[in-house]
């Protein structure tokens, strides 16, 4: 419809009035934002990243009549009061993409903001009248008011290069003596592009706030390894107990392993009552060590360490070791006491109490854990429960002065959501740089609820899934789907808790787990004797026969059989290779063998698809094939997806393995390779196009 001089005072007129809400009556915020992705559970859950990500955000954007639109990503840490703004651009019906360059480990908001484009609307109705011949004097004195209010704009903003071209049109169009050249005065697109830049936004619709945590590169890339302090001596024979100090002499084997993170379970003081014995028995003797997470003593509960492995002076000192190696530490945390711990004495209120008064112990059935008070997060009282809940927040806070920025939660679904939602964003708010990984072993919606509401990472259920067909299948569903915008599979192939079934196949099955674990996701961890090759059970048990979460263990660190030279060799693909190092860039490739798992991951290569940020082509790729049967040898056929990596079907190709070196000469897209446990199950490799070839 043409404006008229009335319309045109009228609009003028009213510049200065504020807008009413999207919701209000009367209101112009009248364009439709829908669909936005990423955008867990309608905004309700944070979707992660990490520093240095770009941040690809899709959302349908339309609008009644025929007006031109524009758009943009909204972005602002939690500590900030501005946002930051990324250009958003249509791609296909009404469907607009942008992106955002993520710099800062915060928690932060996002939202999608889209207004009319009134200047490129009003320009391509003055093109079809003037190619139709039609008379546009009131046109270009509308054209003329939208540049005024752009250019003061400009200048409020103090783009003076954009005000001075706003402000040379507004000059040229007052100097042009014919309506055709008041019109081209208006009509560059150099101006176009400074109008675009400066938009009335009043009456601008904006999506609702979603939430992004984006953390540091060590919540996504690492490798862990988990000992236990008091069990460093290397006496087999004469197991001694180990001090911190004395377990320092560890951390340069484990370094050389190529390890990032060193993962300690509880540290504190253990309690006397109901000590376990060897092997979780109910008779402990004097000199029984007890299990760390019987947590507290006399010595202290949380925030103290144990005495006989130093104390405080010695924790401090073997963290500045794991630093000085190169190596950053994590420890466990477990929300539990033993009947001596401190708060049983000061707040009984914080139990579970039976009928006649005495307070609960841990169970399991048929576990029972006589040395263990689980905590009661419902008990009566609103006044308890938040005493209960700062108290916890009191205790991380401790460790986190004393230098600790990686936290392993014991059993967090045993405690509530709400709990957790809260301490974890109460914590990063003011510390964004801790990590939280969950050790959830539970069911599924349990585990990805931690995931949501804010664990950095989540243990899986990679530990009991054996053949290729299980992994392929569960990986899938954990790098590919929505969990990839939430949960972060860490793939421990073993822990003190947990010696599962296939350790029993012997050294190829410890070969084949530590190949998966390390190449299928960019964190995994080893519980320490499994360079070893260590799988002697408890009877019929998933459990370590004389484990050393109740007695003292010593280990021959170079025994015959290990395999820390394979360990050490993943670990440095991993830090050579990023595409190692990335999470979601898992592609399972196919195969001809139904034992073998074939998989890449590789980089982007050129652009991305700009709704879904998948590339149409890939780089520096690193294939793995795993024979994951680990009693019998497989002939396998290999049919690696060649054009991903811009190789023609019948083109040449050089594939390299990356543990030998060597390379070969291959032509077509089948690769046969005999995966044999009595020699390698495994191999990685690259493919390069041959230059020239």
């Amino acid at each position: 419809m043409t404006t008229t001089r009335e319309s045109v005072r009228r609009m003028g007129a009213t510049v200065q009035h504020a807008e009413p809400d999207a919701r209000a009556v009367g209101t112009r915020r009248s364009i439709i934002i829908e669909r936005i992705s990423p955008a867990l559970d309608g905004g309700l859950h944070p979707v992660k990243r990490v520093v240095g990500d770009e941040l690809l955000v899709t959302a349908d954007i339309f609008a009644d009549g025929h007006d031109l639109l524009d758009a943009a990503i909204l972005l602002r840490a939690d500590d900030e009061g501005a946002w930051r703004e990324a250009p958003m651009r249509p791609i296909d019906n009404d469907r607009w993409s942008g992106h955002v360059q993520l710099t800062r480990n915060r928690w932060h908001r996002y939202a999608v903001e889209a207004w009319r484009d009134l200047f490129g609307s009003w320009r391509d109705g003055l093109r079809k009248k003037v190619d139709a011949g039609v008379a546009v004097p009131n046109e270009i004195e509308e054209g003329r008011l939208l540049l005024v209010a752009a250019l003061a704009r400009s200048e409020t903003a103090g783009a003076s290069d954009d005000a001075r071209l706003i402000g040379d049109s507004l000059v040229a169009l007052k100097r042009a003596r014919s309506e055709a050249t008041r019109a081209s005065a208006l009509g560059g697109d150099e101006l176009l592009a400074a109008m675009r830049r400066h938009p009335d936004r009043r009456a601008a619709s904006r999506s609702e706030e979603l939430r992004l945590v984006v953390d540091r590169e060590r919540a996504r890339f690492g490798a862990w390894y988990e000992l236990f302090p008091r069990s460093q001596s290397r006496t087999p024979a004469r197991p001694t107990a180990t001090t911190f100090e004395q377990a320092e002499s560890r951390l340069a084997d484990i370094a050389a392993m190529g390890f990032d993170v060193v993962y300690l379970p509880p540290i504190h003081p253990i309690g006397l009552t109901n000590r376990k014995g060897p092997n979780n028995t109910l008779d402990a003797s004097r000199d029984d060590v007890g299990s760390p997470y019987a947590i507290g003593s006399a010595d202290g509960g949380h925030d103290a360490v144990a005495p006989e492995l130093g104390g405080l002076e010695g924790f401090l000192h073997f963290r500045k070791a794991v630093e000085a190696h190169g190596m950053e530490l994590a420890m466990d945390l477990a929300i539990q006491a033993s009947p001596d711990h401190p708060h049983v004495l000061e707040h009984p209120e914080w139990f579970r109490h039976s009928p006649d008064g005495t307070i609960k112990y841990a169970e399991n059935p048929p576990k029972k854990y006589q040395d263990i008070y689980p905590i009661a997060f419902d008990g009566d009282g609103a006044a308890a429960r938040e005493a209960l809940w700062l108290e916890w927040q009191r205790v991380f806070e401790v460790w986190i002065e004393r230098g600790v920025k990686i936290f392993r939660v014991d059993n967090p679904h045993t405690k509530p959501i709400a709990f957790w939602a809260w301490l974890i964003r109460s914590i990063q708010a003011e510390h964004p740089e801790v990590i939280f990984l969950s050790e959830a072993f539970t069911k599924p919606k349990m585990m990805r609820q931690l995931a949501k509401i804010g664990f950095t990472q989540s243990y899986t259920y990679f530990t009991w899934r054996e053949t290729a067909v299980e992994l392929r299948d569960y990986l899938t569903e954990l790098t590919q789907g929505e969990m990839h915008e939430y949960f972060r599979g860490n793939l421990f192939t073993n822990t003190p808790d947990i010696n599962p079934p296939h350790t029993d196949h012997g050294r190829a099955a410890f070969v084949v787990r530590s190949v998966l674990a390390a190449t299928l996701s960019s964190s995994f961890g080893i519980y320490s004797g499994w360079e070893l090759c260590e799988s002697a059970r408890l009877g019929e048990r998933e459990e370590y026969l004389d484990s050393e979460k109740y007695q003292i263990r010593a280990r021959n660190w170079d025994a015959k059989g290990h395999i820390k030279v394979l360990v050490g060799e993943l670990n440095r693909l991993r830090q050579q290779r990023p595409a190692l190092q990335r999470y979601d860039n898992l592609r399972f490739e196919s195969v001809t063998g139904e034992r073998t798992l074939f998989y890449r991951k590789a980089l982007p290569h050129g652009r991305v698809d700009p709704l879904t940020g998948h590339p149409h082509r890939w780089r520096d790729a690193v294939y793995v094939a795993v024979n994951t049967d680990p009693r019998s040898a497989e002939r396998a056929i290999l049919h690696p997806d060649l054009p991903a990596l811009g190789i023609g079907w019948d083109e040449e190709y050089l594939v390299t393995d990356l543990l030998s070196g060597g390379s070969s000469r291959e032509r077509g897209a089948d690769l046969p390779m005999v995966l044999d446990p009595a020699g390698e199950p495994f191999r990685i490799f690259t493919i390069t196009p041959v230059m020239g070839g």
